[in-house]
């Protein structure tokens, strides 16, 4: 497809949806939907003018999801305005240490069962398909930092979190079919792939996190110096907690989300715990160093930025995505898989990990279904072809990613207007009858 087609193509596309966002929102579409029939209408299923291979395009594309699940990480991050508490964190972190890990579990147990999987390749399936989200879940996350409702900040905070806590199931997969090394007995693979990746990369994030948040506020505050440039300190403050955590081993997908944390947590602290919401509209270069509003003002401009970045770079990998489907349908065995892992895997996980949180039936029951899979799957899955799967392996692989990636785009697409309407209805009708 010559350039100039390509520029049109992506123009309109991002036109259309700009123009239609809005009568979009209250109708059972969402705009992933949108970019993936792009997506499909330009690749091999389509006209054919976008036609990638997974495992020739591998690196380009393991690093385009990469850039995309980071930013993702790094604003949810930043949308987290609540108390570093067990009150307030443990349902998204039981759903992503303690669901997340039996998900791995339930689905390795199906793709031996029913798709003839060797285990390595089984658990390591598991590990691509079991993190939810950031990227293609924002209709079901914080819409901003004083958003309070508690189903939005676990689905948020649980894709946040499971997005890195799925790396040492990928490590422990690839291991099993020889292609990582995990120690007699597995010993490698529970202090460094676990313990060390693990806390080190939550460490390193929230502690660049704090440096940089108090640095910032401190310059602007006392001596009105580093002004402007929100976008340098976003990326910078992002590449540097992924690089810091990659250069000691430990998991830069988690780094980039606790530095998120960390930035809101010390905002937070700095503005008195009043939302960012409340404080008077100022003009940007007077609220920038406000003793009360310059740390709202910082936070609220690197999450804007993200988001921005966000939005575009998921346009361009469901695009991808269409373009990466091929014309072969699935068979009985992949649809059986897929039932499984939407209406048995998600919600059982959910209950397990969630046993005796006392959550309302009807969170419970939105937390079971909205289990988003999506651009953090693309890159696992790319991961593992780059650390040199089989071609077999890698073409099955591929074909149940792709599968369950535009499943949930349209099941979750479509189902997430109505069931979240429902959703805030009941949450208002309990309110008022307080």
């Amino acid at each position: 497809m010559s350039p100039q087609y390509w520029y049109l193509a992506v123009g309109l596309l991002l036109i259309i949806t700009a123009l239609l966002a809005t009568r979009l929102q209250p109708l059972p579409v969402s705009t992933s939907m949108l970019y993936l029939a792009a997506g499909v209408a330009l690749g091999p299923v389509g006209f054919g003018v976008l036609r990638l291979d997974a495992q020739e395009q591998s690196p380009i594309l393991e690093v385009t999801a990469e850039i995309a699940v980071l930013v993702s990480l790094f604003s949810a991050g930043l949308k987290m305005r609540v108390p570093l508490s067990w009150a307030s964190w443990h349902v998204p972190l039981r759903l992503a240490f303690v669901s997340m890990s039996v998900t791995v579990a339930l689905i390795a147990a199906l793709g031996v069962w029913l798709l003839a999987l060797p285990l390595g390749a089984a658990i390591l399936l598991g590990a691509v398909l079991a993190p939810t989200d950031p990227v293609l879940a924002s209709d079901v996350q914080l819409a901003h930092p004083g958003h309070r409702d508690r189903l939005r900040f676990s689905l948020t905070a649980e894709a946040g979190l499971n997005d890195g806590t799925a790396f040492p199931f990928v490590m422990l997969g690839l291991g099993l079919l020889g292609l990582h090394e995990l120690g007699a007995g597995g010993w490698r693979w529970v202090l460094v792939d676990v313990a060390w990746a693990t806390s080190a990369g939550l460490a390193i994030g929230a502690g660049l996190g704090v440096l940089v948040a108090r640095l910032v506020i401190f310059l602007r505050r006392r001596h009105q110096e580093a002004l402007g440039r929100d976008e340098f300190v976003a990326l910078g403050l992002l590449a540097l907690a992924y690089g810091a955590a990659l250069s000691v081993h430990a998991y830069g997908f988690l780094a980039a989300f606790a530095a998120g944390v960390a930035v809101r947590t010390v905002e937070r602290k700095h503005s008195a715990a009043a939302p960012p919401t409340d404080a008077p509209a100022l003009p940007p270069e007077t609220a920038a160093i406000g003793e009360q509003t310059a740390p709202a003002h910082m936070a609220g401009a690197l999450l804007s930025f993200n988001e921005q970045i966000e939005r575009l770079l998921e346009v361009l990998l469901v695009l991808l995505l269409g373009g990466l489907l091929a014309r072969a349908w699935p068979g009985g065995r992949e649809l059986c898989f897929l039932a499984a892992v939407f209406f048995l895997v998600r919600p059982a996980c959910v209950l397990f990990g969630l046993a005796g949180a006392k959550e309302p039936a009807l969170r419970l029951g939105m937390l079971a279904w909205f289990g988003i899979r999506g651009i953090g799957s693309i890159y696992y899955l790319m991961f593992a072809i780059n650390h040199h799967l089989s071609p077999d392996l890698a073409r099955q692989l591929t074909s149940l990613t792709l599968l369950t990636i535009v499943a949930s785009i349209f099941a979750h697409g479509i189902s997430v207007t109505p069931l979240m309407r429902f959703y805030e209805k009941r949450r208002e009708a309990r309110g008022a009858a307080r």
